[in-house]
């Protein structure tokens, strides 16, 4: 098979890219997008770069690929880039706001995807009005002024869309058009409803908590302290500094980020909050620090194969994956990823560019994060999250997102391929429960979530009329969990630990005993280990259906299966994976003891609220 040659770059765009330097990013920026003028209409409005739909119409769709460029072209203007050809931009934004031209992207409705695609073109008009503005003739400006002045008036979702707004009257105040700039401070005042304290917010009034804070909320309030000086917009700093630390330990030492929540099709977009503190000038770490996690993060993303054969980048995480993806999730989504590139509107003499690169200084302590409701570690190679678990259900594989028990930065989390097939479950980091063994549940949302001494604990329900009692905390290298499930009828279990990526016949090892099994590939360990549960637990080594896992696509994962009679059952485990190495054989001989569950339940009675839970009783 020696004469089977493939090209060494294919579906990774940026693999020869070292990110080590300001003008590597910036060559980043035009790698991933010139490709897509290849998909551009002929009038420049319209940018398709598939045949996949998402649920909103496909004029939105367009408009998108049009404008979700702008955040990587901008900013690449902004600090000197001689290779952007404007003139299809500057003919587009001139044929898509013209309602008698054939590619108008259409009339913005309430609510509407448009909305979300004009804060771009907002921005634009901000920074490079020479570029995308001066160009126009005054029909074209008439129109650009009012389609946005219309988008601008359109109520927004009740989330981090309210930026939306914010950012358009950003542009239209820089071109100097008359709009109700009321409407700016009343969305002003209602993004304050979301603010939860130490520089978290929750995205909307469901007390969803994910990566939306760092590149939506922190992202955008900070694009606005530093280019519209309002005096209200220095909170946007002062969160910033509190939230950062938090931040920061979402993320390994490689650079891989928590593989957590929606939208994660948008890859490094995460990078754009130390972007964005570079650009607002706030050295809330030491510069080198901050260009550590940036450029750490984009290099881990180099390596992944992120884009189809063609150089588009693909739907999916770590590799092409629709199963993953939201409703919302049409080809040209991914573009959002080019958030991260917001630095380049710096100088290459910025301390955020010249500083040398720094390590994050992470120490042995956990951090506790009672917003997210979370508690991480951060060993070598990793970032991992035990998680309270989030409300979060009206979306595809909602409690796959965040609902599990844990969530990691190398092994990511898998969704779910078949929602009748009890015994092909993924099921890593979650326990599912069948009556019919057939059909499953697992956590979707709690009753009550709080955390104690490091601890979480959790109630909730799969059944209406079955309780579900869990604890959450580490135990050195091992994360341990313990569950108490009251129910009133038998139950089939299956408890998942981490997926990791498996090799071809014969090259992994492993190890199944009773109520034990661990896996050893050529680069990484898991396993878990049944620590005394009141039932029998048998052991087993999944093969976990493929493109289920959303950083590989085929894994194995470790998991515990038993049959839970009628009445109270105590099923308590550890678990664990790492990097395979020299020392795998010391982590799995230090077994955690037995679990002791008075003392477990003695916490209840001093754990304070995670914040995502919206009126959680006092416990």
């Amino acid at each position: 098979m020696s004469d089977i040659h493939f090209p060494a770059n294919a579906f990774r765009p940026l693999k020869n890219n070292p990110f080590l330097t300001r003008a590597d990013v910036e060559r980043a920026v035009a790698t991933i997008t010139r490709p897509v003028e290849h998909f551009r209409s002929q009038a420049g409005a319209r940018v398709r770069c598939g045949i996949g739909a998402a649920h909103f119409d496909q004029a939105s769709a367009d408009l998108e690929g049009f404008s979700r460029l702008l955040w990587g072209l901008v900013p690449a203007q902004v600090g000197g880039a001689d290779w952007i050809d404007w003139d299809p931009i500057v003919r587009g934004l001139a044929a898509g706001t013209n309602p008698q031209h054939p590619e108008y992207w259409g009339a913005v409705p309430d609510r509407n995807q448009r909305l979300v695609e004009l804060a771009a073109i907002g921005f634009a008009l901000r920074l490079v009005p020479s570029k995308i503005w001066d160009p126009l003739d005054e029909e074209a400006k008439r129109n650009v002024t009012t389609y946005l002045v219309a988008g601008h008036s359109r109520p927004c979702h009740d989330n981090n869309w309210k930026f939306f707004r914010l950012l358009m009257g950003m542009g239209l105040r820089a071109i100097g058009a008359d709009y109700d700039q009321g409407l700016d401070d009343a969305y002003e005042a209602e993004l304050e409803a979301f603010y939860l304290g130490d520089g978290w917010y929750s995205d909307g009034p469901i007390r969803r908590v994910d990566y939306y804070i760092p590149f939506a909320f922190h992202f955008y309030g900070l694009i606005l302290a530093t280019l519209d000086h309002k005096p209200a917009y220095e909170r946007y700093r002062q969160r910033a500094h509190l939230f950062a630390s938090d931040i920061s330990r979402w993320f390994a030492d490689d650079g891989a980020g928590i593989v957590f929540g929606r939208s994660l099709t948008y890859r490094f977009a995460p990078a754009g909050f130390f972007g964005a503190l570079a650009f607002a000038g706030e050295e809330v770490l030491p510069w080198g620090v901050l260009k550590g996690l940036y450029l750490r993060h984009l290099r881990w993303w180099a390596s992944r194969p992120i884009a189809h054969s063609d150089g588009i980048l693909s739907i999916g995480y770590a590799y092409p994956d629709l199963l993953m993806s939201e409703s919302y999730n049409s080809p040209q989504s991914p573009y959002w990823a080019l958030k991260a590139f917001l630095p380049l509107a710096l100088p290459e003499d910025h301390p955020f560019w010249s500083a040398d690169e720094m390590p994050y200084p992470v120490t042995s302590a956990l951090s506790v994060q009672k917003h997210p409701g979370f508690v991480i570690a951060n060993p070598p190679g990793d970032a991992i999250v035990l998680s309270s678990g989030q409300q979060c259900l009206h979306m595809r594989h909602g409690a796959e997102k965040y609902a599990k028990f844990a969530y990691s930065a190398r092994y990511g989390f898998s969704v779910e391929s078949d929602q009748v097939r009890f015994d092909e479950a993924v099921l890593d980091g979650m326990i599912g429960l069948s009556d019919d063994g057939k059909h499953f549940r697992v956590r979707e949302t709690n009753e009550t979530a709080m955390i104690a001494d490091e601890t979480i604990y959790a109630t909730w329900r799969p059944y209406p009329d079955v309780l579900v009692h869990t604890w959450l905390y580490w135990d050195g290298p091992f994360h341990v969990r313990v569950h108490r499930i009251e129910t009133p009828r038998p139950f089939k279990a299956i408890e998942g630990g981490f997926a990791v990526a498996r090799g071809d016949a014969d090259q992994d090892i492993t190890s199944i005993e009773k109520g034990r099994a661990s896996i050893r590939t050529l680069n990484d360990m898991s396993a878990i280990i049944d620590l005394g549960s009141t039932v029998v637990r048998s052991a087993r080594l999944h093969l976990a259906p493929p493109n289920t896992n959303l950083v590989s696509a085929k894994t194995t994962v470790p998991q515990l299966l038993c049959d839970i009679p009628a009445g109270e059952s105590i099923l308590m485990a550890a678990f664990i994976a790492q990097a395979n190495g020299p020392s795998v054989e010391k982590a799995l001989a230090s077994v955690p003891q037995r679990p002791d569950i008075v003392a477990l339940q003695a916490l209840v009675g001093k754990g304070v609220p995670v914040t995502i839970m919206k009126n959680t009783p006092s416990l």
